[in-house]
């Protein structure tokens, strides 16, 4: 039996606008007989723009109140960017399917520059993320790096107003809003490792919707499915979360997952690296191998020094 009305919960930021639609278009072509309404919603995430996400909880602020419109009974799914999904979800929680990725890697968005190589000392770089700052203070000492917080049309207007030199984005975002020209340059996996899960949609649902789940399920892709559910156990591992700066990147190849992940101090300073390849079939269990070689390369006394 196909469904007959389906919520979709969506923060109401373009950007996940435009990837509500995306999944909305999906179940009107596969299931024309349905009825496929948006539910634009507010999170804490959107509203608390005066400070990082890592001094206010982290990702989780934005998926929070979509999660409480689906045990409210006033929505069947939530559309989420896999990288703002928390490693860790309540048991009443699923994740039903993961959509195909788009373009995974960061994106050097500038007015004035063509890339970092060719950034000044003491020229201003803007990020929201330990994880990208981490990298730039590594590999670009002499930059300096800022806070920068907003939904991607605010970030771009802060650069274009000449708060900021560059800004480092999501190449993904830029590219589904059709604004892929902003972008420079992209930086590759070795000059910025990705965050677990980014350019991946996935669909949230109640665990006890076995049916929704059966319905959501040909939006599955494996190949991203098994990639992000490998990058995001490493973080899970690893206690992942905004406080922590941290990057996890698989890629599928003749059938085996290569995966690489990094744990690092803010300031760039100390970093553990690490990388290894396996079977698609347990994803799982090669982020937990990968997370277990971090802590062994030094990420047990970096993560301990994050600690409050």
């Amino acid at each position: 039996m196909s469904p007959k009305r389906l919520v979709i919960a969506t923060r109401e930021s373009r950007l996940a606008m435009w990837q509500a639609e995306y999944v909305q278009a999906w179940l009107r072509q596969r299931y024309p007989a349905c009825e496929v309404e948006l539910l634009g919603m507010t999170t804490r995430g959107d509203q608390i723009l005066d400070r990082p996400l890592s001094k206010i909880g982290g990702k989780g602020l934005f998926v929070k109140e979509l999660e409480t419109a689906l045990l409210d009974g006033a929505a069947d799914l939530a559309v989420h960017s896999m990288k703002d999904v928390p490693m860790q979800l309540g048991p009443e929680f699923t994740l039903a399917a993961i959509g195909a990725r788009e373009c995974p890697l960061d994106a050097f968005v500038s007015t004035r520059y063509e890339s970092l190589d060719e950034m000044p000392p003491g020229a201003i770089v803007g990020t929201s993320s330990l994880r990208r700052e981490s990298q730039l203070h590594a590999r670009y000492p002499y930059l300096g790096v800022l806070p920068l917080r907003g939904n991607l049309d605010t970030r771009l207007r802060k650069l274009d107003e000449g708060q900021f030199d560059a800004i480092i984005l999501a190449a993904a975002g830029l590219t589904r809003l059709g604004l892929a020209n902003r972008i420079r340059s992209t930086l590759t996996s070795e000059d910025s490792l990705p965050a677990a899960g980014q350019g991946a949609l996935g669909i949230e649902i109640l665990s006890s919707r076995p049916e929704l789940a059966e319905w959501l399920a040909p939006f599955n892709d494996p190949a991203t499915a098994a990639c992000v559910r490998s990058e995001r156990a490493v973080s899970k591992a690893l206690g992942g979360s905004c406080e922590v700066p941290l990057g996890a990147f698989a890629e599928v190849h003749s059938g085996t997952i290569f995966l690489r992940g990094f744990v690092a101090r803010p300031d760039g300073s100390q970093m553990a690296r690490a990388e290894l390849s396996g079977p698609l079939h347990d994803p799982e269990s090669l982020g937990d191998r990968l997370a277990e070689m971090l802590c062994n390369d030094g990420a047990k006394e970096i993560l301990a020094s994050l600690m409050p």
